[in-house]
């Protein structure tokens, strides 16, 4: 996969305010106020940066956690997890192998039934869905 490196001010060309926020700064959204939190169309989850497919619709799931969540990416190699000590706690980063845009976070264990256990939670303004045709 080839790597997509630009400078911040080419991030900031390209992204609007809010985009550049959450992909390059590691913000995130307001839940339940993305635009896919709800979504059930078939399709693919791509990098809202970079346009590297990330997740297929059908590995997401009902988590009522106010993101948009996920059992597993499309391929192990399509994310990059990253340890986050941030705000006072211990979690796992979600990162775009192409581009290192943060999309989210995951957890394990928290009892879903998903064939994984995963919760990959990740932020709808990351993402680009392209649906099914």
């Amino acid at each position: 996969m080839e790597k997509v490196v630009k400078s911040e001010a080419e991030w900031r060309a390209q992204l609007s305010p809010e985009e550049f926020s959450v992909l390059r700064e590691a913000g995130t959204e307001r839940p339940f106020t993305g635009e896919y939190v709800d979504t059930k169309t078939e399709g693919v989850y791509s990098c809202r940066a970079c346009g590297a497919e990330l997740f297929r619709s059908d590995t997401k799931f009902e988590s009522h956690c106010g993101w948009p969540s996920f059992f597993e990416p499309s391929e192990s190699e399509a994310v990059r997890l990253i340890e986050d000590r941030s705000h006072g706690m211990v979690r796992t980063e979600v990162r775009c192998a192409r581009c290192d845009s943060h999309l989210g976070h995951v957890f394990h264990g928290e009892g879903y039934a998903t064939p994984t256990d995963d919760r990959y939670c990740i932020n709808s303004i990351s993402l680009r869905l392209e649906p099914k045709v």
